[in-house]
């Protein structure tokens, strides 16, 4: 019998304890990292993650082969690395990470958000990894779940179909060969740069968040997300939004779907606007607005997703204004710089490149780290 593919788990919040766990009771050896042992101590105690599951998913007590907060113990063997943190540890991980790798290892980014394994690769090589790594990135996590308890888990549903796509996008196939047993619902997402523009959460996050700002301070979050937080003029601002996103893909050469398609393809939630669609997809019924605003609807999702959507924007000669504004409504708010906390194109090492420059990057420039950084 062929011996299955060893996971280790990178992070062990909502995501990355259903994903271990899923793992885990599918018959996979997995290993689970997290940096701070205090946060996997009882996990470490039990040997593993009690999960429950509805559509269809396998469910029970998942036996972890490894759990640790030791980075070289978390990579000695492992074959794939599911990376399940929020993208703003994307770049200090990698950096950690690079002396560690080693050949033919696998590291996925759950999700990339917008450009995750392009600053993944930029700071793989600022710390010196030598080795061939395969980077990949999902569009958007796996599951939709939660924590339950210091060992608990809940997954209440795995989506049909995931993008994925390979840095460089020659190797999305060897990638979908080698993770399909477990995860056959990730798709061919064309390049990096189609999954990372493709970030409906970008456009839904931030702007239902802060423009909500004053009901989520004054109800604890106490009111329904989608559907009473999208009113007619909150869609309008989204639809701007989405615009300047779609515009930014045109100008990077790709297709983006816009949010009405997506909710149509994925949902099958249509209406004449945005507002309409929105409010036609049953799923969002009952899905409540954070209790706060220090929540990753900003933290993670402006200084991940719209500054890299406004910064390719603005190199390549698109206006952005709307998701300028964002930015600058959630910086007043927090009381920081977002765009200097953010995915620049100096973070992501691209700030030089012509369109079809970073074209070539993603499709055909091997992922070796003794090569150049650009073909």
């Amino acid at each position: 019998m062929t011996p299955k593919t060893r996971y280790t788990v990178m992070g062990a919040g909502n995501g990355g304890k259903a994903m271990a766990a899923h793992l885990a009771l599918m018959g996979y050896p997995v290993t689970l990292y997290n940096r701070t042992a205090d946060n996997v101590r009882a996990i470490r105690l039990r040997g593993g993650i009690e999960l429950a599951a509805e559509d269809g998913v396998p469910h029970g007590f998942g036996r972890l082969e490894r759990v640790t907060s030791d980075l070289v113990e978390a990579l000695a063997d492992a074959e794939v690395i599911q990376v399940v943190v929020p993208a703003f540890g994307h770049g200090p991980l990698a950096r950690a990470m690079a002396p560690h790798l080693r050949d033919g290892q696998l590291v996925i980014l759950n999700p990339g958000r917008t450009g995750g394994t392009l600053e993944v690769l930029k700071a793989l090589r600022e710390g010196g990894c030598t080795a061939d790594v395969t980077l990949a990135e999902t569009a958007t996590l796996l599951y939709v779940c939660r924590s339950e308890g210091p060992t608990q888990a809940r997954i209440t549903r795995v989506k049909d179909a995931v993008p994925i796509a390979a840095l460089p996008t020659t190797r999305t196939s060897e990638v979908l060969a080698r993770i399909s047993d477990a995860f056959p619902e990730y798709i061919d997402g064309e390049t990096v740069l189609h999954t990372g523009l493709n970030n409906m959460g970008a456009i839904f996050h931030p702007a239902l968040t802060l423009l909500n700002a004053g009901r989520i301070e004054s109800t604890g979050g106490d009111y329904e997300f989608y559907i009473d937080g999208v009113t007619p003029s909150v869609a309008r601002v989204l639809e701007a939004l989405d615009r300047e996103r779609v515009t930014v893909g045109s100008a990077v050469g790709i297709r983006a779907q816009s949010a009405r398609e997506w909710l149509s393809l994925a949902y099958n939630a249509v209406g004449e606007t945005l507002h309409d669609a929105i409010h036609n997809q049953s799923g969002y019924r009952g899905i409540k607005a954070p209790a706060t605003l220090m929540h990753r609807y900003i933290t993670e999702d402006v200084p991940m997703s719209l500054v890299p959507i406004a910064a390719l924007g603005q190199r390549f000669g698109v206006q952005v204004e709307a998701i300028n504004s964002l930015i600058r409504l959630a910086s007043i708010i927090h009381q920081t710089d977002y765009w200097r906390r953010g995915r620049t194109l100096a973070v992501m090492g691209i700030e030089q490149l012509t369109v079809s420059e970073l074209q070539e990057l993603v499709s055909r420039t091997a992922c070796v780290a003794p090569q150049p950084l650009y073909s």
